[in-house]
């Protein structure tokens, strides 16, 4: 009996020794180890948008044509409120494994650009630049405004009695908007956050003009409900060739709607790349070319995740002068 208790003592020492042995493999080599199965289940790709919108369709259309290159599903997941901080309040939440992507935009960019950003650069790992997208001021289709220079005329002439819809305050819509209040063009800002309410609310009556990306409405300027007056960038686009750029009126602002994949910091720099690579191979599919066309996108928007932090980290620097100036 003596002997058999020893016996299961020296078997007992030796399991506890062997899994805290383990438990210090796993510790020292864990990131490696995840890598190299990486992804072994769903990986959740986060909208701070609601339904809808640029965002919610970029999610989509990645989810559906990256799942089959790596293996795993990649659900959706809608996160609306606070210009997209309550979504990154999710993402910053979540282990840092690379199991957990979001869409971040210019606009949930800009919060950083504030007095009291509730994340910094150092909280997120830009894996790619998806989208550089340019944004105008519509109207709709039969607006008493045929020209920017109507609607310029009569912001100055009556200062806060037009009203523009944008996604809301503190985002690059506002620091567009800041711009040309500075140039004596005062205009009511009406924030939507909801994509769907935002784009039909100059159709409605409920705003006078929109701020907003081309390829986001595109059904209603294919639909001749609504038309640009006002392109926000150093020149002219040749699909939009009547239509003035901020530059050449004097308003120095072009601040591209650029929509990109984050991860939390700390996620291991091979899965990163994994997530990279997959991306690549999204962006260069004939699909989703159609896609950035049909967005009016930059065609020279990629950026993998060796340069985009620098891209991002320089928009952040863009956004802050703008501030400063105005």
């Amino acid at each position: 009996m003596k002997l058999l208790h020893s016996t299961r003592s020296v078997a007992g020492r030796f399991a506890v020794f062997l899994a805290i042995a383990l438990c210090g493999t796993l510790f020292l080599f864990g990131g490696k180890a995840t890598a190299a199965g990486y992804p072994e289940r769903p990986i959740e790709l986060i909208v701070p948008w609601g339904p809808g919108g640029g965002a919610d369709q970029l999610a989509r259309l990645i989810s559906k044509l990256m799942e089959p290159m790596l293996g795993q599903g990649i659900p959706v997941v809608n996160v609306p409120g606070g210009t997209g901080a309550t979504g990154m309040a999710k993402l910053l939440a979540s282990p840092p494994d690379g199991y957990s992507m979001a869409i971040y935009i210019a606009d949930s960019h800009a919060l950083l650009a504030g007095k009291t950003p509730r994340w910094t650069m150092d909280d997120i790992t830009p894996v790619a630049v998806m989208m550089k997208v340019p944004s105008f001021i519509f109207v709709k289709q039969d607006s008493p405004f045929k020209t920017w220079a109507d609607f310029e005329k009569e912001a100055k002439a009556n200062p806060g009695k037009l009203k523009v819809a944008t996604l809301g305050f503190g985002s690059v819509d506002d620091f567009s908007l800041s711009v040309l209040a500075k140039a004596g063009i005062n205009v009511v800002q009406v924030p939507f956050s909801k994509p769907s309410e935002r784009y039909v609310s100059i159709l409605g009556g409920h705003a006078d003009a929109l701020y907003e990306q081309a390829g986001d409405v595109a059904q209603f300027l294919n639909g001749k409900q609504m038309r640009p007056i006002l392109l926000f960038g150093e020149k002219r686009l040749d699909r939009f060739k009547d239509i003035p750029a901020s530059y050449e009126l004097g308003y120095k602002v072009a601040l591209p709607q650029f929509r990109s994949i984050v991860v939390r910091s700390g996620t291991p720099p091979e899965i990163v790349k994994k997530l990279s690579d997959a991306l690549k191979k999204v962006y260069d599919s004939p699909e989703y070319k159609k896609f950035m066309e049909d967005q009016y996108c930059d065609p020279n928007s990629w950026e993998d995740s060796a340069h985009a932090p620098a891209f991002v980290k320089q928009q952040l620097e863009d956004m802050k002068k703008t501030l400063a100036t105005n």
